[in-house]
């Protein structure tokens, strides 16, 4: 078993960090261990997504909670398990402090420790990279209602 973790302060708001982690099928755009993942519709926590990973191992993935801050994750491959954090904290300057940690177990995660090393701070710098390719989030629509302006 080996464990990580790392933070980071990401240049956008927590909704719309929650918005990329909570993008199943986008996940590989920037987990370059990610070849694929099928998002049968929706994020709801426990329902599962059939993912295929490097190099060509098939699995599954899953929320295994999810929050305004927090959003936990669990996928598995043949001998390789990995569950996982990101725990988001909202700064006054609409900016976001990211945790993300991870657990992993089973043969092919001990032959990998190595590999794995810096893997939490990777996924974040990567997190920021897709936010800022993203772009600033939208703004909230406002009507015409003066008293909403």
């Amino acid at each position: 078993m080996s464990t990580q973790q790392a933070t980071r302060i990401i240049d956008e708001t927590s909704a719309r960090v929650r918005e990329i982690l909570l993008d199943a099928a986008r996940l590989p755009d920037w987990n370059s261990a990610f070849l694929s993942i099928e998002d049968p519709g929706g994020t709801a926590a426990d329902r599962e997504f059939a993912i295929v990973v490097r190099p060509g191992l098939r699995g599954t993935w899953r929320y295994t909670v999810i929050e305004d801050e927090r959003i936990d994750t669990a996928w598995k491959v043949p001998g390789f398990a990995e569950t996982g954090t990101w725990q988001l904290r909202p700064h006054s300057t609409g900016r976001t402090l990211v945790t993300h940690g991870f657990e992993h177990r089973g043969p092919l995660a001990r032959v990998l420790a190595n590999a794995y090393r810096g893997v939490a701070e990777v996924r974040l710098d990567r997190l920021a990279q897709r936010a800022t390719a993203m772009g600033p989030a939208p703004l909230p629509h406002v009507e015409d209602d003066p008293g909403q302006l």
